[in-house]
């Protein structure tokens, strides 16, 4: 008990300064948008005002083009009057009436309105008049400047004077936006790729006596860089790059003997390096074809690349930053039943009805040794793991899916290796009974899930797994089970946020010959994402184990992490 106390004051002054720090920036940030906001009507400085004037001409542009958009139909217009909402009282009017129907250098929209029932502004008059004095410098550029009488160049002139500060902003703020853009196509990193980037900084310890004892409070870290490249607008290429520090608990019995378990697996501990050297732990490429979508892995490949987990709010991209801490909240077991490069299809099947959705099946391979061409590896004959799901939706609130994995594993593997992803050679969730495997052995495993969301406030989900191994040795069979439920609260206190609370049985194989252990050991997690802003979240969490390797007399571990998450 003392010492829980002790590491507890030692996290304690971290914890209360990330609260400090993000209470500090949830309050400057609205103060700041309001001194901004508030400084607007009060503007007494003219050279401002035509910036602000001019803005929100282009943007009233940009909302002409989208409803030009939306109609997806636009004809030339060479008559003023024929903009219903524009009022001819003036000069100004009948001289840019006469230079379009002249020149033609206005196009408008076949409701033959220039929006809304009201006259045009300066700026949107400056707007029209620049496209006229634009075809007129066409026109005299290309020697037909015959066309172009003295009447129309004086009459140009003295729109121009009357307008001359519309149309400096107009054209000032056009050179900027044209600026920006040759910077940015100069600049940028590819006309096909984009970069998406995950770094994670976590501050965690695990507490209690045993287990406790033989670990300190650490610091870690993991950064994934996804270069997304798309080559037909449908399809994407992931290349992923990984590199972290961060390495798991050691559990002890209270004999003071290790344990060999995966339990309190945390995501941002799975695709670390160790070391913070960088290797690419994702290569994948998916692209539709015909009804079906098509998934390719020629390394990293996991089943829920392509294979709808239902468990949203917990599930986070494959062990990403954002969802709950654990491996095992984060999705069923039997999903990290083999990995690596491989192949998967998922295709509609049926229209559905009045209450059934469209239903889908997801079938996919996927191996772990594909690379090796070496006696008992390759792709057929090293460790694979083959999955079939149906998946369907009842209304638009239910998910539901029943999912079948048939996988081999030789010698000294684990069940629940996910293709051997983590580079400490460990599992990625679940205890020692249920996954060592002595020897080479052929497992059955069946599933379903499904995830409720009764309003936009609440989500529920939930999963059971059971597998049958059938070991090619002596007293190698054994059952492995395990399920888990999920509560998650979205936008739970600020929008964005996500309070998650999650709870169930760590796979576990009970009464296994040679190993041991006939209690189940249950995990409960609870963790409160918090939107500092929309690239960054702090996550503080707890993880509760009990029965650490199926043993009661083994004493429980709490696991505590302030996880902190920067996307970009």
């Amino acid at each position: 008990m003392s010492n829980l106390l002790w590491r507890s004051l030692v996290v304690s002054p971290a914890v209360l300064g990330a609260t400090l720090l993000v209470s500090a920036t949830a309050i400057a940030a609205p103060n700041t948008t309001a001194e901004v906001s508030s400084a607007k009507p009060g503007v007494t400085d003219p050279t401002q005002q035509p910036e602000i004037f001019a803005q929100a001409t282009l943007d009233q542009i940009n909302r002409y083009s989208n409803e030009g958009n939306q109609n997806n139909s636009q004809s030339q217009v060479t008559s003023v009057s024929q903009f219903s909402d524009v009022q001819p009282t003036d000069w100004a009017f009948q001289a840019l009436q006469s230079l379009v129907e002249r020149y033609g250098c206005i196009a408008g929209y076949p409701n033959s309105t220039y929006r809304g029932n009201r006259a045009l502004t300066r700026y949107e008059f400056a707007a029209g008049l620049n496209a006229c004095l634009d075809r007129v410098n066409e026109l005299i550029a290309t020697a037909t400047a015959d066309l172009v009488t003295k009447q129309d160049l004086a009459t140009l002139q003295r729109l121009q004077e009357e307008f001359s500060a519309e149309l400096a902003t107009l054209r000032g703020r056009v050179d900027t936006l044209e600026a920006r853009t040759a910077e940015l196509e100069a600049n940028q990193f590819s006309t096909t790729t984009k970069l998406v980037g995950e770094a994670i900084f976590a501050v965690t310890d695990v507490f209690g006596d045993g287990s406790g004892d033989s670990n300190n409070t650490v610091f870690q870290d993991r950064v994934r860089l996804d270069l997304q490249t798309s080559f037909t607008g449908r399809d994407v290429l992931h290349t992923r790059l990984a590199a972290g520090n961060a390495l798991g608990f050691a559990f002890q019995d209270n004999a003071g003997n290790q344990l060999t378990t995966a339990e309190g697996t945390q995501t941002f501990q799975i695709g670390s390096t160790g070391n913070n050297s960088v290797e690419i732990d994702r290569l994948t490429y998916e692209v539709p074809i015909g009804p079906a979508q098509v998934y390719l892995a020629a390394a990293g490949g996991q089943h829920s690349h392509y294979a709808a987990v239902n468990n949203p709010y917990f599930f986070d991209k494959t062990d990403g930053g954002n969802g709950a801490l654990s491996s095992f909240a984060s999705e069923s077991p039997i999903y990290r039943i083999g990995g690596g490069a491989g192949i998967a299809l998922n295709l509609p099947l049926g229209q559905g009805g009045s209450i059934f959705k469209p239903s889908s099946i997801t079938v996919g391979y996927l191996a772990s040794e594909a690379n090796n061409p070496g006696v008992g590896a390759g792709l057929f004959n090293g460790n694979y793991a083959a999955l079939g799901q149906l998946n369907f939706a009842v209304g638009d609130r239910i998910a539901l899916a029943a999912t079948y994995v048939h996988g081999y594993s030789g010698a000294g593997s684990s069940l629940f290796d996910a293709g051997g992803i983590r580079n400490d050679g460990l599992p990625v969730v679940g205890t020692q009974q249920a996954n060592a495997l002595t020897n080479a052995s052929s497992s059955n495993s069946y599933g379903v899930s499904a995830a409720f969301r009764p309003s936009d406030k609440l989500s529920i989900s939930g999963f059971v797994s059971y597998t049958d191994v059938t070991g090619f040795g002596a007293n190698d069979d054994a059952e492995v089970w395990s399920y888990g439920v999920g509560v998650a609260l979205p936008d739970f206190g600020k929008k964005g946020n996500v309070l998650g609370i999650f709870a169930g049985a760590q796979p576990y194989a009970l009464n296994r010959p040679g190993f041991g252990g006939g209690d189940v050991p249950y995990q409960f997690e609870g963790f409160y994402k918090y939107r500092v802003s929309d690239n960054i979240s702090i996550t503080p969490g707890v993880i509760y184990l009990t029965s650490p390797g199926q043993n009661s007399d083994t004493d429980d571990a709490i696991i505590g992490t302030l996880r902190t998450t920067f996307t970009f």
